[in-house]
């Protein structure tokens, strides 16, 4: 019996050229979340800190911010051809320096500006304390 022709069709993988990004960083008590997008806000790669093979408590680390930072930025750079990019970040932390620092290791990818989407103040609000008698 003859193969069907479909089975032999080999597809050609799109090349996407992606100069410019947006990358969205937002983190939980437990988890670190970062998303790529273009500039259409279409969703091109992006994860959570268990990809990069943290589990349970080390998920919020700054560490695993890092090396997450690093392998999405690393990937859009050489698939994609990445060169600037713009950070979005969501709720506070020290992750944040994590963050910068994995995609300074990357090399060769420009942060261009960084936009606070965060509801509450950076360093948490803190209420007036009444005082004692």
């Amino acid at each position: 019996m003859a193969k069907p022709a479909w089975k032999n069709v080999v597809k050609k993988k799109k090349s996407i050229k992606l100069p410019f990004g947006n990358l969205y960083v937002t983190t939980t008590s437990n988890n670190t979340i970062i998303t790529l997008t273009d500039l259409q806000w279409n969703k091109v790669s992006g994860g959570g800190t268990g990809l990069a093979w943290f589990k349970w408590a080390k998920e919020s680390t700054p560490y695993a911010a890092e090396v997450l930072a690093w392998n999405i930025v690393k990937e859009a750079k050489e698939q994609f051809g990445m060169k600037q990019v713009r950070l979005i970040m969501r709720w506070v932390g020290l992750w944040r320096d994590g963050v910068f620092k994995g995609i300074n290791n990357v090399g060769w990818v420009d942060i261009v500006s960084i936009k606070e989407d965060t509801s509450i103040q950076f360093g948490w609000c803190q209420g007036i304390r009444p005082k004692r008698n």
